[in-house]
């Protein structure tokens, strides 16, 4: 049996390989992570053998409601009962629900929204919006930014190797340094549309910035008349300890964008959530900007059900509650492994461990997938390992995660030949 299951996989990673990515499955290969998936519950995914992980990477926090949550599956399975994913030209009572309960859950006085299926296509509709809106240009964005990979999403990603290939971009966007307000200030020019940042940077290695940041880039936004834009992709619903981390420094963005943990793991859905004086645009151009498949009815009820699931559930306090858990492991891990981990960066379950030198992080990962934790490097810099698991692991889970963590970093110091403490 344990043969078949084997070769069953083999034949899924050939044909992968042959047919979608080889070198996908070489990386993930070396980084002992060439699994695929099969049973999947809670805060653990299966391989196809049988092999059990704790999956701390969830497509960077789709899955912050669990992987295969049985409530969220069963609000699909009652949409299919009745509908489909409707016609996007049709007024739709599942959309207005959705973009209401937004509306309702949102900082401030955001209050409309449009739909998307995708991270990227949500900023991609808030770019466009804020240039229809403003009549301005001018996007402002920052380094080791992380916006998608469409295309004006894709003129803000903060990393020249994802957009070297593809240039020229879009014209106007102008990058900055991240927790740097006064580069925003000396870079705003009377053509500036907005400025567009993740409240904390999640691929550019959970880059939490100071705490008056996010105000003053309010405040300069203000002064000049500037659009804020918060992606809130990685760091909403949750995610962080409030439902939204804009929320821990009281910042209201004019537009902000939402997708991954939305859908509950289940189904594609985004959503750019903007104030009623942007929706002024609109009313001329009601069909400037569509998606076939955005705000389907069958997205917006799974949507719907994952919000009142968190909030049922009260994930963003088990997100503080379970981020101080890992915490203190984390303490005893600086102590004790000066020669691997340098910094952890935290708000609540986004975590990211900067380990002292780029061959750490691929040689972490592999370590912890034998122990049985799915934990991978961030693209931006591989001495960076980015821990987002689904809000509802367990102290048990942690504490597994943890020991795993602790083994791994022993074995790769006995190996390094430094050994503990010296």
């Amino acid at each position: 049996m344990i043969q078949d299951l084997e070769k069953l996989k083999k034949q899924a990673l050939d044909d992968f390989a042959q047919y979608i990515g080889p070198m996908k499955v070489r990386t993930m290969k070396s980084a002992g992570l060439d699994i695929v998936e099969e049973k999947r519950d809670g805060a653990s995914v299966w391989d196809i053998t049988g092999k059990k992980y704790i999956d701390c990477q969830t497509g960077s926090g789709i899955m912050n409601v669990g992987r295969h949550n049985p409530e969220i599956i069963a609000a699909l399975k009652k949409a299919l009962d009745t509908y489909d994913i409707g016609v996007f030209l049709l007024c739709s009572r599942q959309s207005a629900d959705l973009a209401k309960k937004l509306s309702e859950i949102t900082p401030g006085d955001l209050k409309c929204t449009i739909f998307g299926a995708g991270g990227g296509e949500a900023n991609d509709a808030a770019i466009k919006i804020a240039r229809g809106f403003t009549m301005k240009t001018e996007i402002i964005y920052t380094q080791n930014a992380y916006h998608g990979h469409t295309g004006f999403a894709l003129s803000a990603i903060g990393r020249e190797a994802y957009r070297a290939p593809f240039e020229p971009l879009m014209p106007g966007f102008k990058m900055v340094p991240f927790d740097n307000a006064q580069a925003i200030r000396d870079t705003i020019t009377d053509d500036t549309a907005a400025v567009i940042l993740e409240p904390i940077q999640g691929e550019g290695g959970i880059n939490i910035p100071g705490d008056d940041y996010l105000k003053e880039v309010r405040s300069i936004c203000n002064e000049h008349e500037v659009l804020l834009i918060l992606d809130e992709i990685q760091t909403g619903f949750a995610r962080t300890g409030k439902m939204f981390a804009s929320e821990h420094w009281g910042v209201v963005p004019d537009i902000m964008t939402v997708a991954k943990s939305l859908g509950g793991g289940i189904y594609p859905i985004s959503a750019t959530i903007f104030t009623e004086e942007i929706m002024d645009f609109f009313i001329p151009h009601p069909f400037i900007h569509l998606s076939t498949f955005g705000g389907s009815d069958l997205g917006c009820l799974v949507g719907l059900a994952t919000i009142e699931y968190i909030q049922k559930h009260d994930l963003a306090e088990n997100a503080v509650k379970l981020g101080r858990r890992f915490s203190q492991g984390f303490d005893s891990f600086l102590k004790d492994y000066p020669e691997l981990l340098l910094e952890v960066r935290q708000k609540g379950l986004m975590i990211g461990l900067q380990y002292t030198n780029q061959s750490i992080g691929p040689r972490m990962s592999k370590k912890l997938a034998e122990r049985g934790v799915i934990a991978i490097y961030t693209g931006n810099d591989p001495s960076i390992c980015r821990l987002m698991p689904p809000l509802v692991i367990t102290p048990e889970e942690v504490d597994l995660v943890l020991n795993a963590l602790g083994d791994s970093m022993q074995e790769l110091s006995k190996e390094s030949g430094i050994g503990k403490n010296d």
